[in-house]
């Protein structure tokens, strides 16, 4: 009888190891997979609004173009199209992507 309590409770400890394998290799497919990359790009998005200066054409997430005229800390002044009574003011965090006038020289 004590035989089969112990082959039970060594199944059981086995099972609950088992278990804690599986939740590892769950945590760490969404740390590579989900969290990891995010960060990448977070961090990819904060170096390039770091980098962007007065005269840079950018793109906004609602998909306009403009250039900056003016900024502060975290807002921008944007003046869309030929119209120069078009200005508005947004976040950085509104800009999706930066094109430098020096390196819009270069390619041409």
């Amino acid at each position: 009888m004590k035989t089969n309590a112990l082959l039970l409770t060594a199944g059981a400890g086995a099972s609950s190891f088992i278990m804690i394998i599986y939740v590892v290799v769950i945590i760490a497919f969404f740390y590579f997979f989900m969290i990891r990359p995010q960060r990448k790009e977070q961090q990819e998005k904060a170096a390039m609004l770091s980098q962007i200066r007065v005269g840079d054409s950018v793109l906004t997430t609602a998909g306009f173009y403009g250039v900056i005229i003016d900024m502060t800390d975290d807002t921008v002044i944007v003046e869309f199209g030929n119209n120069k009574n078009c200005r508005i003011p947004m976040q950085k965090a509104a800009i999706v992507q930066v094109e430098h006038p020096e390196d819009a020289e270069e390619n041409e």
